[in-house]
């Protein structure tokens, strides 16, 4: 590309690297002296395309190609009313086809294709999407809601690890202070030479570093990926899960076992049992159930004699 530089004065940022460019909704670049003789009154026409500008919406072009400029501007302006979020649709399908839609219409307005019909489709989706619209900026996504937790949970352990540091650092200096001072009263009084008595103090210290519990180096990030490993997906917890078992109901019912479902038809238990309506069977009822219900009542604790539990 060529050298940066002013389309209208023809200032170059090769012969003034001071130059600061800024950039409109237009995605025409002017230079910061030729915005300001333009701009006067607040409002101008852009002298490459013929757009009306506003002063105010200038901004400094941060990429080298303006046309970058303009997409990134027209992208957050749509983006800022299209703002639904995966979890609101139901398929996958519908979302993608609304990523889709977004697209084309941020295409269309960047590329100058039909812009004052995709204008009117925005400016209707707007108008029948209004209370949607203002929930979803209020609205934040389940990645949006991850990626926060995260720098919470990476700020207090960043603000725990600088308080340890403190105490640790302070109680350093409490120690060589004590050690300093006891040095000193042993040299001033003790009959032993001065040799023994450095010799003594440095094991002193030696051992009540070694007692010290050192800081840990940090090995991984608060996501649980490893410092410098290489590749885009997070690390998975391992969890070892016991499989279910299922096992039989044991019902002991202290008396005569009762017939099964089969034997309910077979020995005519069901006759004196009124059969299920329609409405009945629709919500799961049957009539075997009252059947079985009624023999458990009549069974159920036969065989138990107080005296013997």
């Amino acid at each position: 590309m060529d050298d940066q530089g002013c389309p209208r004065c023809k200032t170059t940022k090769y012969r003034n690297p001071s130059l600061k460019l800024l950039v409109n909704v237009c995605g025409h670049s002017l230079c910061e002296t030729c915005v300001e003789a333009l701009f006067v009154k607040g409002s101008g026409i852009c002298p490459e395309c013929g757009t009306a500008l506003r002063k105010n919406n200038f901004r400094v072009q941060l990429f080298e190609d303006p046309f970058i400029e303009k997409e990134i501007e027209v992208r957050r302006k749509i983006l800022k009313d299209y703002n639904k979020k995966e979890e609101d649709f139901k398929t996958l399908e519908e979302y993608n086809d609304y990523i889709e839609m977004i697209e084309t219409l941020i295409f269309n307005i960047v590329n100058n294709i039909d812009v004052d019909e995709t204008r009117q489709m925005i400016e209707q989706y707007k108008r029948e999407n209004k209370d949607q619209i203002n929930k979803g900026r209020n609205k934040k996504s389940k990645d949006e809601e991850y990626l926060e937790c995260l720098i919470e949970q990476e700020k207090e352990e960043s603000s725990l690890k600088r308080k340890f540091i403190v105490e640790e650092e302070q109680r350093e200096k409490d120690s060589k202070k004590k050690h300093k001072e006891a040095l000193l009263d042993e040299l001033m009084f003790s009959d032993r030479s001065a040799l023994d008595i450095l010799n003594e103090h440095k094991t002193d210290i030696d051992k009540e570093n070694e007692l010290r519990v050192p800081v840990m180096a940090t090995t991984k990030f608060s996501t649980g990926i490893k410092l410098g490993a290489q590749g885009p997906f997070m690390s998975v917890p391992q969890e070892t899960v016991e499989l279910y078992t299922y096992s039989s109901i044991h019902l002991d019912v202290l008396g005569p076992d009762p017939p099964d479902e089969e034997a309910l038809e077979t020995n005519g238990y069901l006759r004196h049992i009124r059969s299920a309506s329609d409405e009945e069977k629709g919500g799961g009822f049957e009539s075997k159930l009252a059947c079985m219900r009624a023999l458990l009542d009549a069974v159920n604790g036969l065989f138990y004699l107080p005296d013997q539990v």
